[in-house]
């Protein structure tokens, strides 16, 4: 197979599991649960696929993203998502974003965007804008750095850890 015919099968793939994500995540909305739905694929195979559980669960970060690689984790037995795509019917919002940075999915691939979310009334659009500002001049919540002695003791400890994992 040609390098084009390859890349458009990935695409055409690709295609096909945005159109679930996003049938997964209508599903859910019928089903009583929030507009979002993600899967991750690795190998040309879906290894998981999540919808939102916000409401459902009673918690802020069971976004699709977060529940979509967390079971993917759980299937492939590791806490790394190298060689992984990230399917979403949404554009991630900044936690979804960074959590598949630290999982390191190869690819993120995404249908509707922030803008539609927002019309919908999710608007995270200011959570973007306040990773452009200082913390210290916008953000709705105070952060505060404490230099206590001792503020590098958990990572002594695990650089002193010769049988620690590293990620």
């Amino acid at each position: 197979m040609t390098a084009h015919a390859q890349e458009t099968s990935l695409q055409e793939l690709e295609r096909a599991w945005l159109d679930e994500a996003i049938k997964f995540a209508t599903d859910n909305v019928a089903n009583g649960g929030g507009p979002f739905g993600a899967l991750v694929a690795k190998d040309g195979e879906i290894v998981a696929i999540a919808h939102n559980k916000v409401t459902t669960n009673l918690d802020p970060t069971a976004h699709a993203e977060v529940n979509a690689m967390r079971d993917a984790c759980q299937q492939l037995g590791t806490f790394s998502l190298e060689g992984c795509i990230l399917i979403t019917s949404c554009e991630p919002c900044p936690m979804c974003l960074s959590s598949a940075l630290w999982a390191r999915v190869d690819r993120i691939v995404f249908a509707a965007d922030r803008h539609d979310a927002a019309v919908a009334g999710f608007d995270d659009r200011k959570f973007y804008e306040l990773f452009e500002k200082k913390p210290d001049e916008v953000w709705p919540t105070t952060i505060e750095h404490l230099d206590l002695p001792n503020r590098t003791a958990p990572f002594d400890a695990w650089l002193a850890k010769t049988d620690r994992i590293d990620y």
